[in-house]
């Protein structure tokens, strides 16, 4: 099982989650940002990435939130027998342009220090939300055929309608919205959220 966490979180942010989990499950929880040795976008997180998971040679798990999400997603499309199980949480499939430049105002005005929790630079941030901009997986979603769940924090509006499109284009794939959580549903209701996974899973 491979853990892929969001934009501003680090691995450690599924520790709760995990021990919800069958403690006889392999777990593996990466740095997406420590992956990657080049300029940070989405390209260079997706390659080195993909480089990373070669070290599994029997299909896995994945599970990603968001920023995790869509790296899972870029990858299951490629590595359609490579994942025996995808788990989606506040994922875009498509993103929303008016909402990526929207938060792109919001980084560049914020000051340098408020970035120092996510181990990234402004720079960093910027150059990676800016390479996003374009993303749409939409035309190759059926490629997919492993089982998916899709994931959402009740309070999550933003990201809610593309998790419920995803669930009726995707066939083999299920729908939960998880109470009491925003979009880091990892951070928000971790226990709920790792038992939704360990029936998911089981």
């Amino acid at each position: 099982m491979v853990f892929l966490h969001g934009l501003g979180q680090n691995s450690l942010i599924w520790k709760e989650t995990i021990n919800e989990l069958d403690e006889n499950l392999n777990i593996d929880h990466p740095d997406l940002f420590q992956l990657c040795d080049n300029e940070i976008n989405f390209n260079n997180m997706y390659k080195a990435l993909d480089k990373y998971l070669k070290k599994y040679i029997e299909p896995i798990n994945i599970c990603g939130l968001s920023l995790g999400g869509m790296l899972a997603l870029n990858y299951t499309i490629n590595n359609p027998t490579k994942v025996k199980s995808l788990a989606l949480i506040g994922t875009q499939y498509c993103i929303p342009k008016y909402l990526m430049k929207f938060q792109n105002v919001i980084f560049s005005i914020m000051p340098q220090k408020a970035f120092k929790e996510m181990g990234l630079t402004k720079n960093d941030i910027l150059s990676l939300t800016k390479s996003m901009i374009n993303l749409n997986f939409e035309k190759d979603l059926g490629k997919i055929n492993c089982p998916v769940l899709i994931i959402c924090g009740e309070k999550d509006r933003a990201n809610m309608k593309a998790a419920i499109q995803l669930s009726k284009i995707l066939a083999n794939s299920e729908y939960k919205v998880i109470p009491k959580s925003g979009h880091e549903v990892n951070r928000d209701n971790p226990q709920m959220l790792g038992k939704v996974l360990k029936q998911f899973l089981y």
